[in-house]
């Protein structure tokens, strides 16, 4: 049975959510709309399904369920927190090409896409974004909000904080068993950093190996 949606976010990532769910094979979703409450539907939309604010999509279908289609943690957040209150359902989204073993555990509002590889005994927490093309090895822990820019590749025995941010093409260098390398919450690693050893939170790390620039 197809499964009522609206995605938040009408943004470029929101629209490749919508995509996703569009080209998927796994789950049957039919998209109602895209939710923007800062912007209306600007003349130039591509897409054929209207932008609307959360009260008019609420208004069109209060049952449906709302999958978030924002890359920034703190937003996603922000956004997870008034829909939960509002009591709206917001499903995991795992595109069809996503190879994956039966030990890979994820929370409501994960987003998976496209290309991506998951090996096992993985942990994802909620509203964790995985864009495309990214690896993921074993023993790895991320937390709730964190997003993975594609090209991402995080190597076994990796534990990853909340509301952390890894940009495009960077790597992160496999832990050991019992001693994971750790990156802190709030953390940006850099596109195309190589992280080697542990970060500590709310801090920018950046280049090869990749050093702290900035905390906050």
């Amino acid at each position: 049975m197809s499964e009522s949606v609206f995605v938040y976010g009408a943004g470029g990532f929101g629209r490749e959510v919508a995509w996703l769910m569009d080209s998927t094979d796994q789950t049957d979703f039919t998209i109602l709309g895209f939710i923007d409450d800062h912007r209306p539907q600007p003349a130039d939309w591509p897409d054929p399904r209207p932008v609307l604010s959360l009260a008019a999509a609420r208004e069109l279908s209060a049952n449906a369920s709302i999958i978030i289609g924002i890359s920034s943690p703190g937003i996603r957040r922000k956004i997870s927190e008034r829909l939960a209150e509002l009591q709206v359902c917001m499903p995991a989204l795992v595109h069809s090409s996503v190879r994956l073993s039966d030990r890979v555990v994820f929370g409501e509002g994960c987003v998976i896409c496209e290309g991506n590889l998951l090996t096992v005994d993985i942990v994802l927490g909620a509203h964790v974004h995985i864009n495309l093309n990214c690896t993921i090895g074993h023993n790895v822990r991320i937390g709730d909000f964190t997003s993975l820019a594609p090209g991402v590749h995080v190597s076994g025995n990796v534990s990853i904080g909340r509301d952390v941010y890894i940009g495009t093409g960077a790597s992160i260098i496999n832990g050991r068993e019992g001693k994971p390398l750790v990156i802190g919450d709030g953390s940006i690693i850099a596109a195309g950093a190589c992280l080697t050893r542990s970060a500590d939170s709310n801090a920018l790390y950046a280049g090869v190996p990749a050093v702290v620039k900035k905390k906050w």
